[in-house]
């Protein structure tokens, strides 16, 4: 499991690299992956300070650091 998650984290982490901020729906829409996966996902790249995570518009948005 640690290294599904661990390369879900890689996928997830090309795309925010790519595009920018995402709502959380759209990078589990486009990357075609669970949201129990991605929130796992989500986990470690915070715990890497690689994200921020914050609430808007009655989303969950992720932002890239920079």
């Amino acid at each position: 499991m640690w290294d599904e998650i661990g390369q879900t984290a890689g996928q997830v982490w090309t795309f925010l690299e790519a595009r920018g901020e995402s709502s959380s729906l759209h990078i589990r829409s486009s990357l075609k992956i669970s949201q129990t996966l991605l929130c796992l996902s989500l986990g470690w790249l915070a715990r890497e300070g690689k994200i921020d995570i914050i609430y808007r518009d009655r989303s969950y948005w992720v932002l890239p650091r920079r």
